[in-house]
C-alpha cells in the first residue's frame, strides 16, 4: 500500500513539472504586416499597424497569450510572493492612510480613506481636525457587476460642506461618473452624470449647484473622445439633460480655442470670476474670465486675461490682485502681483524674485502673508514667508530636513496653513504651522508606523556630468555599509517630462529593494523640472536625446565608481517616461540587465492618433512639423528597435481600459522588441485586463503589479532568491 501512494505521489509531481515546463512555451510571434508611411520624404516602415484595431481577434488572442504566458513566468519567481506578503505587513501597520483632504471654509475635512481591510478607498468626512469621523460612500455600492471594481478618484465639497460631489470609475477607466451627496442624509441625489473626465466640479457660492466638463463620448479609447469637450452648469437634483452649457468651443469660436483643447473652469469666491482655460500639456496657461454675474447671459462676455506668450504657469485671484507664478525671463521662475480687473504683466510687482541657486517651485497665500518654497536640485526644499507689508522674506526652519513640502492653505481670508513634509527615508508628516509662535503642530491624518528595516537607509545626493558636460542630480538610496566592489544591484527610476520633478517621497513598498540589498537611484534627467524651466526646455521635443544620455551618462557614472556593474542594472519607469526607458535600452542595450516600461508611451510618431495624443503635442511634437517630426521619429522606441541586436530582458506592461497611453502602443513595442531580439533574455508583454493608465484598480492588484516589477528585476540582475530553476 505504501509502494502504490508513493508511486501515486512521484507520478503527481512528474506530472505536473512536465506540465509546468509545457505551460512556459514561449507563445508564437506577432504576424508581420508592413506598413509603409512617408513624413516629410522620410519612409518609415510599420511592421505592427494592424495591432491598433484591437478589435480584431488576432490581435486579440495575440494580447490573452501573451498576457498569459506573462502572467505565468511572473508568478513562478520565487520570493515574488515574500514581496507581496511584505507589502500587506506594511500595510497592516498603519490603522488607516488618508489621501484627497479637502478642507472647507467652516472646517469641514471630507478625505478617502483605506483600512488595511480596504481594497479601495470610502468617503469620510469630520468637522475640524478633532471632529468625530463619520462615513460618507463606499463605491463598492455603486455597482453589483463583480467584473467593475469602483474606485473613487476625486472629491469636491460645496464651500459650506452640506454637499459633496465625488468621481467614481470602474476597472482604471478614465470615463467617469459623477455623483453628489447630501452630507447630513449620507443620501446620494438621484442623477447621474457619466463622460466626465478630469471634471472636478467647482460649485458655485450658494452651493446648490456647480460648474463641470462633459465629454462628446463615453468611448474613451475613441481617438475624438476628448475633442470638442464642453462645460455645463449642473443644479442639483435637476436632470443633467437640462444642464446649460457654460462653454464650448462652438459656443465661442471667437476665442479661438482648438478641438484638441481641453476646457477647464473654476469659480474663485474671492475675487467673484469665473476662470477657464484650454488645457493640454503646455503648462503655459491660455486663460479666459468674467464676473460670475454674467453666468446667468445667454452668452457670457470672456475677457481674455493670459495669452500663451505671457508664460504664465499658475496664478492666485484674491479680491483685487493676481499672484503669477512664471518663468519669463527669469527660468528659476518668479512671482508677479498685478490688478485684478486691469493686469498689466510688463509693468507687474515683483512679489518674489527669481533665485539664483534654486527653483521657486510652490506657494499660498493667507492672511498672514505669503509662503513660498525653494528647491535644490528638486531634492531639497526650504519654506519661506513673507508678511505683505515686508520687502525681504524669512526662512521658517522646519521639524526636520525636507525633500519635498506640499503647502495646503484655505485662501487668504483665513490664516490657516498646513505643510506636510516628504523624505527619501523619512515618512510623510502633516503640521499645522503657527505663525504668531513660529510653531508647528503635528497634526497627521492617517496613522504613523515605524520601519526599522529602513533605520539604517543612506541617501546619497550627487551630480553625474552627462554626455555634453552638463551635471545631472542623482539620488541613490541603500542601506548603510555596502562595498564599491562592483556587485551591487541597482534599480534605476526616471521619467523625464512635462517639467514634472522626480521630487523625494517614501514608499516603503518601492525600498524593499534595498532590503534585498541593492541600490535605488532616481535619475533627474532633463525633461523634468528639478533644475527650473531650462531643465524642462532641455529634454523635450528637439532636445529630447538628453533625457535619455542623462540615464545612460547616470548609469556609467555608478558603473566608474565602483557601485555596480553593467549585468546588475535593470532600469524602470511609467507613461512618458517609457521614452526614457526604450531609448535608453535601444541606446545601450550592453549597459543594462533588464528594462521595465509600464504603461509606456513607446510608438509616439503614432501619438496623435490616440485619444490623448493631440493634447501631449505641446510636450512631444506633431508630425504636421517637419522639425517636430523628425524629434518623434528620433525619440520613438517601436521605431528605433534594430534588427539582429541583443536586447536585455524587458517587462512591458499596458492597462486594457488606459486612455492616456492606449494599450497598443506598448503591444507595438514588444511584438517588434520579441522580433529582432537575438539575445536569449526573456521579452513579456502583460495586459491588465481591469485596469488603466494606473495599472490595477485594488491595493491588492497594485500590490502585485510592483511585485512583478521588483522581482523581474532581482530575478534578471542574478539575486539568488529569485531565481527560476
Amino acid at each position: 500500500m505504501r509502494i502504490k501512494v508513493f508511486l501515486l505521489a512521484f507520478s503527481i509531481i512528474l506530472f505536473m513539472q512536465c506540465t509546468q515546463k509545457d505551460s512556459f512555451k514561449k507563445p508564437p510571434l506577432a504576424k508581420v504586416e508592413v506598413v509603409e508611411d512617408s513624413y516629410f520624404g522620410i519612409k518609415i516602415l510599420d511592421h505592427y499597424r494592424y495591432m491598433e484595431n484591437m478589435e480584431d481577434i488576432e490581435v486579440q488572442n495575440w494580447f490573452k497569450s501573451q498576457t498569459d504566458y506573462s502572467r505565468l513566468v511572473l508568478n513562478n519567481i520565487p520570493g515574488r510572493q515574500s514581496l507581496i506578503d511584505k507589502m500587506h505587513e506594511f500595510d497592516r501597520r498603519k490603522a488607516s492612510k488618508i489621501r484627497r483632504l479637502r478642507i472647507t471654509d467652516n472646517n469641514r475635512y471630507f478625505y478617502l480613506k483605506t483600512t488595511p481591510d480596504d481594497e479601495t478607498s470610502k468617503l469620510y468626512y469630520r468637522d475640524g481636525y478633532e471632529g468625530r469621523e463619520i462615513f460618507l460612500y463606499d463605491p463598492k455600492t455603486f455597482s453589483s457587476d463583480t467584473n467593475q471594481i469602483f474606485n473613487i478618484t476625486s472629491i469636491s465639497p460645496s464651500y459650506n460642506g452640506s454637499k459633496v460631489a465625488l468621481e467614481v470609475a470602474p476597472n482604471g477607466s478614465g470615463n467617469k461618473i459623477l455623483l453628489t451627496m447630501d452630507v447630513e442624509s449620507k443620501k446620494l441625489f438621484p442623477e447621474q452624470i457619466d463622460r466626465c473626465w478630469f471634471a472636478i466640479p467647482s460649485w458655485l457660492p450658494d452651493g446648490e449647484a456647480y460648474l463641470y466638463i462633459r465629454l462628446q463620448s463615453d468611448d474613451m479609447l475613441n481617438i475624438d473622445s476628448r475633442k470638442n469637450s464642453k462645460i455645463y452648469l449642473h443644479k442639483i437634483g435637476t436632470d443633467p439633460s437640462e444642464d446649460k452649457e457654460i462653454f464650448s468651443r462652438s459656443k465661442y469660436p471667437e476665442l479661438g480655442i482648438r478641438p484638441e483643447d481641453f476646457p477647464r473652469i473654476f469659480y474663485d469666491k474671492t475675487s467673484n470670476y469665473l476662470f477657464i482655460y484650454a488645457w493640454n500639456v503646455d503648462r503655459r496657461k491660455n486663460v479666459f474670465y468674467a464676473p460670475v454675474t454674467e453666468i446667468n447671459k445667454e452668452k457670457i462676455d470672456w475677457k481674455h486675461l493670459f495669452k500663451i506668450e505671457d508664460e504664465v504657469y499658475d496664478f492666485y485671484p484674491t479680491e483685487k490682485h493676481l499672484y503669477i507664478y512664471t518663468p519669463k525671463n527669469a527660468p528659476n521662475f518668479k512671482l508677479l502681483k498685478t490688478s485684478l480687473k486691469n493686469p498689466d504683466l510688463k509693468n507687474a510687482e515683483i512679489v518674489v524674485i527669481e533665485p539664483s541657486d534654486a527653483t521657486l517651485t510652490n506657494f499660498g497665500l493667507t492672511d498672514e502673508g505669503l509662503y513660498y518654497t525653494l528647491a535644490t536640485n528638486g531634492v531639497e526644499e526650504r519654506l519661506f514667508h513673507k508678511s505683505f507689508s515686508e520687502k525681504i522674506a524669512k526662512e521658517i526652519l522646519l521639524p526636520f530636513n525636507a525633500g519635498t513640502i506640499y503647502l495646503h492653505t484655505k485662501g487668504i481670508e483665513y490664516s490657516e496653513i498646513w505643510v506636510m513634509i516628504f523624505g527619501w527615508s523619512d515618512d510623510s508628516q502633516r503640521y499645522r504651522y503657527l505663525h504668531k509662535t513660529n510653531e508647528f503642530k503635528l497634526e497627521n491624518l492617517s496613522d504613523t508606523a515605524e520601519f526599522p528595516e529602513y533605520s539604517d537607509l543612506v541617501v546619497e545626493e550627487i551630480m553625474v556630468e552627462s554626455h555634453d558636460g552638463v551635471n545631472v542630480p542623482l539620488s541613490l538610496i541603500y542601506k548603510k555599509g555596502i562595498e564599491k566592489d562592483g556587485g551591487n544591484r541597482v534599480l534605476f527610476y526616471g521619467y523625464g517630462s512635462y517639467g514634472s520633478s522626480l521630487s523625494p517621497f517614501f514608499r516603503p513598498n518601492y525600498l524593499l529593494w534595498t532590503n534585498e540589498g541593492g541600490i535605488l537611484a532616481f535619475a533627474h534627467v532633463r525633461g523634468g523640472g528639478e533644475l527650473g524651466d531650462k531643465w524642462h526646455k532641455a529634454g523635450y521635443k528637439t532636445t529630447k536625446p538628453n533625457t535619455w544620455k542623462d540615464l545612460i551618462a547616470s548609469a556609467e557614472y555608478l558603473i566608474a565608481k565602483g557601485y555596480t556593474s553593467k549585468q546588475y542594472i535593470a532600469i524602470t519607469g511609467g507613461s512618458a517616461g517609457g521614452i526614457l526607458i526604450g531609448r535608453a535600452l535601444i541606446e545601450r542595450p550592453d549597459l543594462f540587465a533588464a528594462a521595465i516600461p509600464t504603461v509606456g508611451i513607446l510608438n509616439p510618431l503614432r501619438s496623435e492618433e490616440t485619444p490623448n495624443g493631440p493634447i501631449n503635442a505641446p510636450e512631444f511634437g506633431t508630425v504636421k512639423d517637419s522639425v517636430e517630426c523628425m524629434a518623434l521619429i528620433e525619440m520613438d522606441p517601436y521605431l528605433q528597435l534594430e534588427v539582429g541586436k541583443k536586447y536585455p530582458a524587458t517587462l512591458i506592461t499596458t492597462g486594457m481600459n488606459d486612455a492616456n497611453v492606449i494599450a497598443w502602443m506598448p503591444a507595438k513595442f514588444a511584438a517588434r522588441l520579441q522580433s529582432v531580439n537575438t539575445s536569449d533574455k526573456p521579452i513579456l508583454f502583460w495586459a491588465d485586463y481591469k485596469g488603466g493608465h494606473g495599472i490595477g484598480s485594488t491595493k491588492s492588484k497594485q500590490y502585485e503589479n510592483l511585485a512583478d516589477q521588483l522581482s523581474f528585476a532581482l530575478w534578471q540582475t542574478g539575486h539568488p532568491k529569485f531565481q527560476i530553476n
